[in-house]
């Protein structure tokens, strides 16, 4: 499984408030979407375009569990969440989800803001199309991947009621 979009970079302790904002949480999920990042990208809505991929330093989604953070991303349509490292609450909300959330040490300093990014999931790294540049994710398990493969861990468990498998 692999992901192809444009990058859109982050810095450092994104926090769950910046992802989605509090303003909006009256609102349905679509909306909640369309102000992803609008607290530090106010732009985000504009440049981004279904596919692109969401690139971050050390711990990103940190803050609350918030449970929107996750979903809004993938409903926007952000094809994968690449980062330094997650906080522990949003890269499980991200996995049940089936937003894949890969941990890639060193990403920011291939990546830059508007590069060409492939994520591939199966061969376990990020390759900068623009520049050449690559980084090593850490490694994912087949269970995990087969996660993904089905959209989510609900979706894994209407396919595999037995629970996770390797296959």
């Amino acid at each position: 499984m692999a992901f192809e979009g444009v990058a859109h970079l982050f810095g450092d302790d994104v926090n769950t408030d910046y992802i989605t904002p509090t303003d909006y949480f009256s609102e349905s999920i679509e909306t909640i979407a369309e102000h992803a990042f609008e607290p530090i990208a106010p732009d985000f809505h504009d440049a981004f375009e279904p596919g692109d991929v969401v690139v971050a330093g050390e711990n990103f989604g940190s803050g609350s569990s918030r449970e929107t953070a996750p979903k809004a991303l993938k409903v926007k349509g952000v094809s994968a969440v690449v980062a330094e490292s997650f906080s522990r609450l949003f890269y499980r909300n991200g996995v049940a989800i089936g937003l894949p959330v890969v941990t890639a040490p060193g990403v920011t300093d291939v990546v830059s803001d508007g590069d060409e990014v492939v994520v591939d999931l199966k061969a376990g790294v990020v390759r900068n199309q623009t520049t050449g540049a690559s980084v090593e994710t850490e490694p994912m398990s087949p269970a995990l991947r087969s996660v993904y493969d089905a959209g989510g861990l609900l979706e894994h468990y209407e396919r595999h009621p037995e629970g996770l498998t390797l296959e």
